[in-house]
């Protein structure tokens, strides 16, 4: 007797588009503040979910993630041990990205936390997906080469969106082209997105035993060409010249 194939569990997420609204008006206003991404990308993911889960499970390498579910959290938090690595390696490449940004391995989670409402809560393959996603994000910008400018961070999230094909994502993308509005804004997001598509399926990598290989030889593996070095744009630039606003407004206008 043939036993019928067992349907597979759907992943979507309910939308939100209020919720998602508020946290873009008050990204526009405060780019620096993470949460809102979060909060957006929980709110519009839809039928997304489905495949970044889907997607791990094409591969032995993401099958066994989702088995196992490491945490890079530690290992990325523990300077010294990537400090003690090969000169010219993906842990050194990562240290100067994190320590020139002032940025530490933990933020992120804070940052989701506090911008998620726990939907993925009890949905254990999602749930890992997504923290998968939060805590590589820096290892990421080492191997595209972003810097975490508003300019980085747009032409990142371009990358992000022919990987996972999640609206959220896209939408902070076109949020970040409206308010940046700059001539090489445009030629940032769509290389963003042509290295995306052209890259491996980075969510599902196991980049543990990557970090004490050279930065070349890794971009090599996953598919990535090095870009050009670039002025970056920081937000302190907009508020200065008076196109965002205060960041007391913009708190206000998050729980609007």
């Amino acid at each position: 007797m043939t036993r019928a194939p067992q349907p597979r569990t759907s992943h979507a997420l309910p939308l939100d588009v209020p919720r998602a609204l508020r946290a873009l008006r008050a990204l526009a206003a405060d780019p620096d503040e993470t949460s809102h991404v979060f909060t957006i990308i929980d709110s519009l993911s839809w039928r997304a979910p489905d495949h970044l889960v889907g997607l791990f499970h094409r591969t032995p390498e993401g099958q066994r993630l989702l088995r196992e579910r490491p945490s890079l959290v530690p290992v990325l938090a523990d300077r010294d041990a990537l400090r003690a690595m090969p000169e010219g390696s993906l842990a050194h490449a990562y240290l100067r990205f994190v320590e020139s940004e002032g940025i530490t391995a933990d933020g992120l989670v804070e940052a989701s936390e506090k911008g998620r409402t726990g939907v993925h809560a009890g949905d254990g393959e999602l749930e890992y997906a997504a923290q998968r996603m939060r805590d590589t994000h820096d290892l990421w910008h080492t191997v595209t080469g972003y810097k975490g400018d508003l300019l980085g961070e747009t032409a990142l999230l371009s990358f992000n969106v022919p990987q996972v094909w999640n609206p959220g994502i896209a939408m902070i993308v076109l949020l970040g082209m409206y308010r940046v509005r700059q001539p090489r804004v445009l030629s940032m997001v769509l290389g963003g997105f042509v290295r995306g598509l052209r890259a491996s399926y980075l969510p599902a990598i196991d980049w543990a035993p990557l970090l004490a290989l050279p930065l070349e030889e890794v971009r090599s593996r996953l598919g990535i060409v090095p870009i050009a070095d670039y002025e970056p744009l920081r937000t302190s630039t907009l508020r200065a010249e008076g196109h965002l606003a205060p960041r007391e407004v913009a708190a206000q206008m998050a729980m609007a």
